[in-house]
């Protein structure tokens, strides 16, 4: 059974006019899940992430200001990119608390075994110290690292196919062996790291796409190179940073996937999954700024996920 979570409140974080990073994003994914053939969704409403689970990966100085109360009608802007506006704390916390439910659902021992977190504002970029890139809490890393706290998980897979490089995920995760963060991104591109020789302990697995590149180079890089990186890893959970930014009609990148190679990952991972981790996979919603490519590609990666 594949699990959605989502809030309302992901709908009141705003970054003000103009800005990509929208309520309309999150509204136009959950239109394409309204449809008959995803009626089996099991659709739970996304609780708060605990200051515990925060505390996992940032630091107490960072919570503290990602939760400091916003006047109403105010926003308070972090960097040129970052937002935090009345509605932001709330949803913050249902969308890394989205990350760590759906890791207890999936290691519930009931009948969900995959998980799609339907949230916002999106997670990779944010540091153990700070927000950035739209990201104010890092959503995958509180998952992760709620695996490995709450459920004494040994081996997790993040899978980062986002546009932009998971910059976040890999601070985060820079000196812990039992995550392995694989990325593929583009490169030159915002935030301007993961190079290849950045790994970490070995556990950090950067590969670059080029302006222009296709699915043919995507499919390749994965299936050639992180694919049997991640299989050999052999992970008990693997985790997903779904962007769907490198869409060839997105307007913050400069790749050429459709929706089709959304579908053709999330079957390779979701192969990892039921191979390794008794088909445990968690994937939450990172980057993704045409709404009608985001629709399309949002709704491949969960009709994968439902297998």
């Amino acid at each position: 059974m594949l699990r959605l979570y989502t809030h309302s409140a992901c709908l009141h974080h705003h970054n003000g006019p103009g800005h990509p990073e929208a309520p309309s994003r999150l509204a136009t994914v959950l239109r394409a899940l309204d449809h008959d053939r995803f009626a089996a969704l099991d659709r739970v409403e996304a609780p708060r992430a605990s200051r515990e689970q925060l505390l996992r990966v940032h630091t107490a100085a960072h919570v503290e200001r990602m939760l400091a109360a916003v006047p109403e009608g105010a926003v308070q802007r972090l960097d040129d990119d970052t937002v935090l506006s009345p509605g932001s704390a709330e949803a913050a916390l249902r969308a890394a608390g989205a990350a760590a439910a759906a890791v207890d659902a999936v290691f519930g021992g009931g009948q969900v075994h995959r998980a799609f977190c339907a949230v916002r504002p999106p997670g990779h970029h944010a540091t153990r110290e700070s927000a950035m890139g739209f990201c104010l809490f890092n959503n995958v890393a509180v998952a992760a690292a709620h695996a490995l706290a709450a459920h004494g998980v040994k081996r997790i897979a993040i899978a980062d196919f986002d546009v932009h490089h998971g910059n976040g995920t890999q601070d985060i995760f820079w000196r812990e062996p039992r995550v392995l963060f694989a990325s593929s991104h583009e490169m030159p591109l915002y935030p301007g790291t993961g190079q290849p020789n950045e790994r970490g302990h070995g556990n950090i697995l950067n590969r670059l796409l080029s302006a222009g590149d296709g699915p043919y180079l995507f499919r390749e890089l994965w299936e050639g190179d992180l694919l049997p990186r991640l299989h050999a890893f052999k992970p008990q959970l693997v985790l997903v940073s779904a962007g769907f930014d490198a869409h060839q009609r997105d307007p913050l990148a400069n790749l050429c996937l459709g929706s089709e190679d959304y579908a053709w990952i999330t079957a390779k991972l979701v192969d990892l999954a039921k191979r390794h981790a008794g088909g445990r996979l968690v994937s939450t919603l990172e980057g993704g700024y045409d709404l009608a490519a985001l629709a399309a590609s949002a709704a491949a990666h969960v009709e994968a996920l439902m297998d």
